[in-house]
């Protein structure tokens, strides 16, 4: 079979196969009613962005914000910007007005694409161009329609930047190039001889998760259906009114969903075949709970970061079974070590890459840059891993969660792995409180798993059984649902925040230490 390769410019990878005029993208939140662009239009009217980026006079690696939920205008505006040479910025537009701006004006963008919620929130000295409404300062003014012929980037020339949420402090703008993310789509690219997936996207297209699925969908020929945002009732109904074979989503987004089983049951759900699932690790529980309302569908817990590009794990080359709770053995082109210690048989620490989907550099942050890379080219990811005898690999936390109780480091990702074993937890986040002995101490809040029966006292006996006596939950809360952030992660600060005030408000203490002091 031969293998034609994607052309050097990322904003020019749509699939130009033997059928141009098959959905490529059926819109479902720009407009009041579905719209759906065959490969053909989506090809023009991105070369009619390109021409018309480039017609107001802006110049190879000028920047261009992109501030919008999803739609069609937004991957139009997003390739044809590559197209042209320009840099394409996808702003966070769940961060608050004030984050918005300082995406915009720490990328130097010279313009700004909004929809009509977010026009009045950008910088108002940034021109802007409205994907709403008619007029002259309109996307439909600017496309410009024709031939265009893609800029041909140099290596390592940036293609866009995608900026971190800023949970931890201001966002970090990163630089991604042409080069280092066609090799993802390469990467990703299936046998021509597969059947056409249509791939149900609902995160936010200014995420790794949804963007390059909608990218790696486009370039190989699937149909992409774009929902404007995450809602149960909305996701079911895609998938059911559409067909749709592939489901993309973080843990949170399936555990929500499995909670409305009259729905479930209700719907089609037929015809869906794969599900990938990042930004966290799927629980045993949850995993068993996806099973058994997706019988039939291939289900894959992946890990990717901004920095390195979605690719890191794959099968064995032994053919040995990816065991629960793994991501998977290091890919054949990617190089993965632990802490720098690259041989152990079985180790821990923390995970460093060396992926030719490395990006460039945070933007304008040198000291930051060299603080995550490096100098033989690994980026240092911060998430600690093991691996196991066989090479596998699992993940245990983030360094920048690990808190101290009494002495001890305890990171919540483990306690959670530990817990998630309960038969009766479907997700669990373990956050830590204050606490005036021990400095810090793990509080749980659990979404039991539908139809399950469980107490605080019956999870707090079975971490006592299972694992060190420090790192038992001292308070255990249910809910329905765990809140999300804007990238779709489980919120950790709003859980923080929620178990501040439950404490406040309930008079018993936390339950007493087993552990010795």
């Amino acid at each position: 079979m031969v293998v034609t390769r994607f052309p050097l410019n990322l904003g020019e990878i749509i699939h130009r196969g033997n059928d141009p005029d098959a959905p490529a993208l059926i819109d479902l939140g720009g407009g009041s009613a579905p719209r759906t662009y065959s490969f053909r239009q989506l090809d023009q009217w991105s070369d009619a962005a390109a021409r018309g980026l480039l017609a107001r006079g802006l110049r190879s690696r000028d920047r261009i914000a992109v501030a919008s939920a999803n739609r069609a205008e937004y991957l139009a505006a997003f390739l044809g910007a590559m197209r042209a040479g320009l840099v394409a910025v996808a702003v966070n537009v769940k961060l608050t007005p004030a984050g918005l701006q300082y995406i915009v004006e720490d990328s130097d963008a010279k313009l700004v694409l909004a929809d009509a919620e977010r026009m009045d929130l950008c910088p108002p000295d940034v021109p802007r161009i409205g994907f709403d409404g008619e007029g002259k300062e309109t996307f439909a003014a600017l496309v410009s329609p024709g031939e265009f012929q893609a800029v041909r980037p140099e290596p390592r020339q940036p293609a866009m930047f995608l900026y971190t949420s800023g949970s931890t402090g201001k966002p970090k703008g990163v630089v991604l190039s042409h080069q280092s993310h066609r090799w993802v789509l390469e990467k990703r690219r299936r046998s021509s001889l597969t059947v056409r997936q249509r791939v149900l996207v609902a995160a936010p297209l200014y995420h790794m998760n949804a963007l390059s699925t909608a990218h790696a969908a486009l370039a190989q020929g699937d149909s992409v259906v774009l929902l404007p945002n995450f809602t149960v009732a909305g996701y079911i109904d895609a998938i059911a009114r559409y067909r749709c074979t592939s489901l993309t989503a973080v843990p949170t987004m399936m555990a929500m969903i499995l909670q409305h089983g009259e729905l479930l049951r209700g719907t089609d759900l037929a015809s869906v075949s794969d599900i990938r699932m990042g930004s966290a690790p799927v629980s045993p529980g949850l995993h068993q709970s996806i099973r058994a309302q997706f019988p039939h569908a291939r289900i894959a817990n992946v890990y990717g970061t901004t920095e390195a590009g979605p690719i890191g794990f794959g099968p064995h080359p032994e053919g040995l079974d990816t065991p629960q709770g793994s991501l998977g053995y290091p890919h054949p082109e990617v190089r993965l070590r632990l802490s720098g210690i690259p041989n152990p048989v079985a180790a821990e620490g923390v995970l460093e890459i060396h992926s030719p989907a490395l990006m460039n550099e945070y933007h304008k942050l040198p000291q930051l840059t060299a603080k995550v890379l490096s100098r033989d080219g690994y980026y240092i990811t911060g998430d600690v891993f093991r691996r196991d005898e066989n090479g596998f690999y699992y993940f245990v936390g983030r360094t920048d969660d690990m808190f101290v109780c009494g002495g001890e480091n305890i990171y919540p990702g483990e306690v959670e792995r530990m817990l998630e074993r309960h038969p009766a937890v479907q997700e669990i986040c373990v956050v830590p409180v204050a606490d005036e002995i021990k400095w810090r101490k793990p509080v749980a809040f659990i979404v039991p798993r539908p139809g399950a029966s469980v107490s605080e006292r019956e999870i707090q006996q079975y971490a006592l059984r299972r694992g060190p006596a420090y790192q038992h939950p001292r308070r255990v809360w249910f809910l329905d649902r765990l809140p999300l952030a804007g990238t779709n992660k489980i919120d950790r600060n709003a859980l923080s925040q929620l178990a501040i005030a439950k404490l406040a408000s309930e008079p018993r203490q936390i339950s007493e230490d087993r552990e010795t002091a």
